[in-house]
């Protein structure tokens, strides 16, 4: 059982890996991950294990803001876009912005190779069975990275819309990608991923000629569950409604 959101999982290793470097801090580090044994109520293993977390976030987000850094917590369902969002909003932001990315899956480091690509610093956070990153995570992945005064850190987190809303990463605010591929129902099914995010991302736009989604009843069930809540349509593919996510970005700087 997964230590705190109560889903399956056998104990397990977590493996943080640096790309495009070697020598010392390049390798990977495996730290454990294992559920807490069994006893109380399992409401107060989750408070704990919460507690914990939110002390090591609040850690994460002093060590942020006395370098001026802007980290934000991508989340999402799985096939999103959230890399690719990523690759075409660093092409973009090369030369004006210092980037970096923490790259969160339970295997592989296709996507962190990805990132490489184009040059940033990345490190990547291979979860195991785990289906969320939390905060000691991004922590230990901070300790392989050197980030910019005034930059922008993403964070892309495991595919997952439930597990990721309960963690705290010390970051500046969740950005839920949601694309017109998945249905506009989403954010009634996973109110808390909505409800703890700042800004939603309607990704793959390009595609409503070609599926069934309804962009308007998506956001407003949207604001239904979370009334604060910003949007983007976009497309990553071909840089539709891309302008004003970069300027958003900016303007977090």
């Amino acid at each position: 059982m997964c230590d705190s959101c109560g889903c399956s999982q056998p104990a397990n290793s977590v493996t943080i890996t640096r790309l495009g470097q070697s020598g010392p801090g390049a390798a990977g580090q495996h730290h454990s991950h294992r559920p807490p044994r069994a006893q109380g109520r399992v409401v107060a293993v989750r408070e704990a294990v919460l507690g914990k977390n939110d002390g090591i976030a609040a850690h994460n987000r002093d060590f942020f803001r006395k370098r001026g850094v802007v980290a934000l917590n991508l989340v999402s369902s799985p096939g999103s876009g959230k890399t690719t969002i990523l690759e075409r909003t660093i092409r973009e932001l090369r030369g004006e912005i210092p980037m970096a990315v923490i790259e969160g899956d339970q295997q592989t480091m296709l996507d962190a190779e990805r990132i490489d690509a184009t040059g940033v610093p990345v490190v990547q956070v291979n979860t195991g069975a785990g289906c969320h990153l939390d905060a000691d995570m991004v922590h230990q992945a901070l300790h392989r990275m050197e980030l910019a005064k005034n930059s922008l850190l993403f964070i892309e987190n495991v595919g997952n819309l439930v597990c990721p809303a309960m963690f705290d990463l010390g970051e500046a605010a969740k950005v839920v990608i949601i694309s017109v591929t998945e249905g506009e129902d989403k954010p009634l099914k996973y109110p808390a991923m909505f409800d703890a995010a700042g800004l939603c991302l309607i990704n793959k736009t390009d595609l409503l000629p070609h599926v069934d989604f309804d962009v308007a009843r998506c956001r407003e069930y949207a604001l239904r569950v979370n009334h604060r809540l910003e949007f983007f349509e976009i497309s990553a593919r071909t840089g539709e409604g891309m302008p004003a996510w970069l300027a958003w970005l900016r303007s977090q700087i």
